[in-house]
């Protein structure tokens, strides 16, 4: 919906959990999902990958010259490999503990357009991870949470229990690095928050 300054807010990406950690700064945003080719180009980084990604996505939806466009695409990286999302039971138990009593790294790429003007930058927060049983894991799995997760877990679920720390942006890990995302829009000349519709 417009807000106070007259844009809408529309978010370049199906992903329930952007959604919701832009409703907490009080915003529903027109969501209008971006289809591109995710494939890596020969030799590019994982955080080279995400910010052209999220850059795509922001150029492949529609905007009016009032809509405000955030786009973005978390990956989540184990010594050098990107995780992507379980294919299949057997998938989502491996990659768990695959990352059972180790550091990963959730890697997210952001893009923001306005008019002309666009910015994108990436965020990189590290999580450790406790060591997790392979019945936990078969557990979980059958939670249903981590199907559609990279990485094969949800820090803002069930998954919580098994990360013991982090290094950085908790919404990184989430899917969307807010205090990021807002320096940008800010940038633009634009406001993400708004306290009086909140309070």
């Amino acid at each position: 919906m417009p807000d106070k300054q007259g844009y809408t807010l529309v978010l370049a990406s199906g992903s329930e959990r952007r959604r919701e950690l832009l409703a907490q700064l009080g915003f529903n945003s027109l969501v209008r999902v971006a289809d591109v080719d995710e494939t890596p180009l020969e030799g590019e980084t994982s955080i080279q990958l995400v910010e052209r990604l999220a850059q795509l996505k922001g150029a492949a939806v529609k905007r009016g010259t009032d809509e405000l466009v955030i786009s973005a695409d978390t990956i989540v990286c184990l010594d050098g490999q990107s995780l992507g999302k379980p294919t299949g039971e057997q998938h989502g138990i491996e990659m768990l503990m695959a990352l059972s009593g180790s550091r990963h790294q959730v890697v997210t790429g952001v893009c923001v357009r306005f008019g002309r003007q666009m910015l994108s930058t990436t965020v990189t927060t590290t999580v450790n991870m406790r060591l997790i049983s392979y019945a936990e894991a078969l557990r979980y799995w059958e939670s249903g949470e981590p199907s559609d997760k990279a990485g094969g877990y949800a820090i803002q679920g069930y998954g919580a229990v098994y990360v013991s720390s982090i290094e950085g942006s908790y919404s990184n890990v989430v899917g969307l690095p807010l205090y990021e995302t807002v320096q940008m829009v800010e940038q633009l000349g634009c406001c993400l928050y708004d306290f009086n519709n909140r309070f």
